[in-house]
């Protein structure tokens, strides 16, 4: 009995090792075709995405140089400006690449300093131009304190959110954005009275390279995906949800901040 005990816990053990041998190479495969497969995704993306606005900068420049003589001044207008938006929009492409690589490799260091939300919110809506047709809202709070934040990806991440916005909601929309302070935490609301979100694709918006679908061209699913990771290494948290009437999606970051007002710094 002895012996028949021993050889039945010998061949448990053995089926037990091939079969967890069998889910290791079973969860290395998986892992591989899925990394196979984002590099797929982000390599037909940058095809489109790099190649696009090189190929208006390329075609624009060239009809400056051999019409030159011929080409009016509002044609010539008309090249630049073609020129402006195709060079802003590979450059946001290089830096969304950039971030994710910093956030990848770990390579992210905060630089936490005093920081007017209320200034910080002006100046990345004065950024954006006046290349959009949505009405973009904000209303600044003359009370609210100076948060310790790292200003720069804060910056970056508002901008994202806003171009975001303003990618996904038809011309007209109300884009509404909002500072305040709840509980030690700085709270910052991208809010739009869009068509909204299907409720089975907000789990996936931050993923990396996710789009929804018949999503406008441009962009390769990257930007929120950053703005999560900004706002991750703040040790805050982004939450995505329609709105309760249904019309268009509120974007919440809260994130764990010292607060300090105006007076108090003097101290400091």
């Amino acid at each position: 009995m002895f012996f028949l005990y021993f050889f039945i816990a010998l061949i448990n053990a053995v089926l037990t090792i091939k079969i967890r041998k069998a889910e290791i190479r079973t969860r290395d495969k998986e892992e591989k075709e899925k990394t196979i497969q984002l590099y797929n995704t982000l390599l037909n993306s940058l095809s489109h995405e790099l190649r696009t606005p090189i190929a208006t900068i390329i075609v624009a420049v060239d009809n400056l140089k051999e019409n030159k003589q011929n080409i009016s001044l509002k044609n010539e207008y008309e090249l630049l400006h073609q020129i402006d938006i195709a060079s802003i929009r590979l450059n946001r492409q290089v830096e969304n690449l950039l971030n994710m690589s910093r956030l990848e490799t770990g390579m992210l260091q905060l630089k936490i300093d005093w920081c007017d939300t209320n200034e910080l919110i002006y100046n990345v809506v004065q950024s954006l131009g006046i290349d959009y047709k949505q009405n973009i809202v904000f209303k600044a709070d003359e009370y609210l304190p100076l948060f310790k934040l790292d200003s720069v990806l804060m910056e970056q991440v508002l901008h994202n959110l806003l171009h975001n916005a303003i990618m996904y909601t038809p011309d007209n929309a109300t884009i509404t954005i909002s500072s305040l302070q709840h509980n030690d935490n700085c709270v910052i609301t991208v809010s739009d009275n869009g068509p909204g979100i299907p409720e089975h694709e907000i789990p996936y918006l931050f993923d990396k390279f996710y789009r929804l679908p018949q999503s406008k061209a441009g962009g390769c699913g990257l930007g929120l995906s950053i703005i999560k990771g900004f706002v991750e290494a703040h040790n805050g948290s982004i939450k995505a949800e329609n709105n309760i009437n249904k019309s268009g999606v509120t974007f919440t970051l809260k994130i764990p901040a010292s607060a300090s007002y105006i007076n108090n710094l003097k101290n400091e």
